[in-house]
């Protein structure tokens, strides 16, 4: 038996036979130059190849939804990017073949975006995965994918790249192992999604021979070659369990009864729809890039309205929080955003674009308010990476003048955190994204693997954060010479979207920091609710004090878990 020791991204216990990514597509010789041809006809050839592949992912993105749709979206948008065409262009010139050119060209773009860290740092892999399909395309091979079986498989890699693992079959592929990545990369965000256990950053898993039955545990962060009698009761206590969860019954408190909305991380309304199906309670997340990722040209407002009001109908009782815009960084867009900025993770992003483009902000809020005209729907709408108080006025003066009546904001930078209560003496609410937040106070890209123990939300530093802002909700509360209702919030709320909502130990956590509501995939939510409901407002409270006490996030999520023996029962 052989114990592989990674971060573990997604509860559960499963047991099956690895199957190991196919080896990547094989390096064109160096050197290798073009024959019996003109330099028109290879860059003509190059070009054929590059719309091929765009057109394949867009495609798979059309018929995809939420993040596997987002990811597709931008790794198509990819395929054509003018930098790496045109590098491999001048390289065509000068006498090299199609494939080496792509291939050269790839790891130049790949270079300059790791040396410009952060956000594009975690673009490398895209180009790295496009660079694979067009050589694969000129070769006339089948694309890099995901493998095919005739039975349920655990997916073994060094890494996945965004346009396979959003295309995950979860009824073939039961478990997914990488020996990179990090907490919230790729990789890790969609096994949540899928409801998949994970584990990231286990060293060697790559490694494993094909066939080999190993022991998955998504909560522990362990891959067991040969599981013994142990292994498989606990893998079959949590199949059991799982099935006992069911879906979510709309409805979490705690034993003495304090309610927790449980919302939705949605990205259309084809999400939103499945949200609602699922029991959530409302959506605590509209990422509202799906308008706007696969365009040239911003949306229109009608266009952008349309869409709203698909999300806004599948919750006609409910609550909806739009996010306006977070383009930059990862998500750039030709007339919003500049590629060139040294380092986009701390550039023109999400509310910092209405700096450079004012207008589109307008215009979405219009948008917004048009979409909400005449729906039943409860709608919250904030601005990301907002950084003071004072953009927290202008948006909430932005909002008004479109007429929308509940202006609150993101919590991910960690000035947003210390000035909370000044933030929130001039909007209704905050929503804190741990994604962000978790790696601009640890200073640790969420795409590394090397950096995925800083990148955890149990961190000290984090969860003071989020204490913090809690803090700041109180005191803006309590300046109020007299509150308003918001939902069964008494004004003030603070919400958390990110991914640390869907760990159903530190939901608990969080709960007993006094989140008000937590937003999370729809295939959390039962877990979330089960567990929370395991525990009282007092005994959440406790856990919290532990986790807080805590010198370091190991020793937060092992006290933790150690006082939510549901956990074990639960296999998560």
């Amino acid at each position: 038996m052989s114990t592989f020791t990674g971060v573990g991204v997604s509860p559960g216990r499963i047991i099956g036979p690895v199957q190991q990514m196919p080896r990547p597509v094989a390096e064109p010789s160096a050197g290798e130059k073009w024959s019996n041809t003109t330099v028109d006809d290879e860059t003509a050839r190059l070009k054929t190849a590059a719309k091929k592949v765009q057109a394949e992912l867009q495609r798979r993105a059309d018929s995809a939804t939420g993040d596997a749709k987002a990811i597709l979206e931008a790794t198509a948008m990819m395929a054509a990017d003018p930098m790496l065409l045109k590098s491999a262009n001048a390289l065509i010139v000068a006498g090299t073949s199609a494939e080496r050119a792509v291939w050269e060209a790839g790891a130049q773009v790949a270079d300059m975006l790791r040396g410009l860290g952060g956000y594009m740092a975690e673009r490398t892999q895209d180009v790295l995965d496009v660079r694979s399909r067009v050589v694969a395309e000129l070769r006339g091979l089948p694309a890099p994918g995901i493998p095919t079986a005739d039975h349920p498989f655990v997916l073994a890699a060094e890494d996945l790249a965004p346009a396979d693992t959003a295309t995950l079959n979860p009824e073939l592929v039961i478990a997914l192992i990488t020996s990179s990545g990090g907490p919230q990369s790729h990789t890790a965000i969609l096994a949540r999604a899928l409801g998949l256990p994970a584990v990231v950053a286990a060293r060697g898993v790559e490694d494993i021979d094909d066939g080999t039955e190993v022991f998955v545990d998504g909560a522990a962060g362990t891959v067991l070659t040969g599981p013994g009698d142990a292994e498989r009761t606990a893998a079959a206590i949590w199949t059991e369990q799982a099935r006992s969860l069911g879906t979510y019954s709309g409805t979490c408190t705690t034993t003495d009864g304090h309610r927790v909305p449980l919302l939705a991380n949605v990205g259309s309304g084809a999400d939103a729809r499945k949200a609602a199906e699922a029991g959530a309670e409302g959506v605590g997340l509209l990422r509202t890039e799906f308008c706007f990722l696969d365009r040239e040209t911003e949306p229109t407002v009608a266009e952008q309205s349309v869409a709203y009001r698909q999300v806004f109908d599948a919750f006609p009782a409910g609550k909806v929080v739009v996010r306006t815009l977070d383009a930059g960084a990862d998500k750039p867009l030709p007339f919003l955003t500049d590629a060139s900025e040294p380092n986009p993770a701390l550039g023109v992003r999400g509310y910092r674009t209405e700096l450079s483009t004012p207008g589109v902000l307008d215009r979405q809020l219009k948008a917004i308010s048009e979409a909400a005209d005449g729906a039943t729907t409860d709608i919250w709408v904030m601005a990301p990476m907002i950084s003071t108080a004072q953009e927290a006025q202008h948006f909430a003066e932005s909002c008004a003048a479109a007429g929308l009546k509940v202006p609150g904001v993101m919590v991910e930078v960690p000035s947003a955190a210390l000035t909370a209560g000044a933030i929130l003496q001039r909007v209704d609410f905050a929503s804190i994204g741990t994604n962000d937040l978790t790696q601009y106070v640890m200073a640790a890209d969420r795409q590394l693997g090397p950096l995925a123990a800083l990148n955890d939300p149990w961190q000290p530093a984090v969860l003071q954060l989020i204490r913090h802002t809690v803090a700041g909700a109180e005191a803006a509360r309590g300046s109020e010479s007299s509150s308003k209702e918001l939902n069964s919030d008494n004004g003030k709320s603070v919400g958390v979207c990110g991914e640390a909502a869907a760990d159903p130990a530190l939901a608990v956590v969080l709960v007993g920091l006094g989140v008000t509501s937590l937003s999370m995939s729809s295939r959390a939510l039962a877990a979330v609710a089960a567990v929370i409901g395991s525990v009282s407002l007092t005994e959440a409270q406790g856990l919290a004090q532990q986790a807080l006490a805590a010198p370091t996030a190991l020793e937060a999520r092992a006290a933790v878990r150690a006082g939510l023996p549901i956990l074990g029962t639960l296999g998560l």
